[in-house]
């Protein structure tokens, strides 16, 4: 993903209802989030940079606020360059069961977004 990508994305996501700085993420700039930083990501300015592993954990960890504590991304095999989230919709005495809902994108950080932009509620 090149950075304009990346920036594009990171619109996108504090664009969401259920986005929120958590600790941890970190900005273009390099900067990481301590909860006391007061980053102006509502007009555009110091995004969170989308390519971190910390900031696209923190992603997900609100995916999951969003959709369920068993939300998960995966891709498939014959199909590497897509990735989709899954969300649990019922449990049986067999287990979870998932259900794709369809949030996807070219990357992991996008089926993220994707889904935090559709999430319910």
């Amino acid at each position: 993903m090149t950075e304009e990508e990346a920036r594009v994305l990171g619109r996108r996501a504090v664009a969401c209802k259920g986005f929120r700085p958590m600790r941890g993420m970190r900005d273009f700039d390099g900067r990481t989030w301590t909860g006391d930083l007061l980053w102006r990501w509502t007009d555009g300015v110091d995004l969170p940079d989308l390519r971190d592993p910390a900031t696209l954990g923190c992603l997900l960890a609100l995916v999951r606020e969003a959709h369920g504590p068993l939300a998960c991304s995966y891709t498939r095999g014959d199909i590497p360059q897509e990735w989709r989230v899954r969300t649990v919709i019922h449990e049986n005495y067999d287990g979870h069961h998932g259900e794709d809902h369809g949030y996807s994108g070219g990357s992991e950080a996008d089926a993220f977004v994707d889904a935090l932009e559709n999430a319910p509620g």
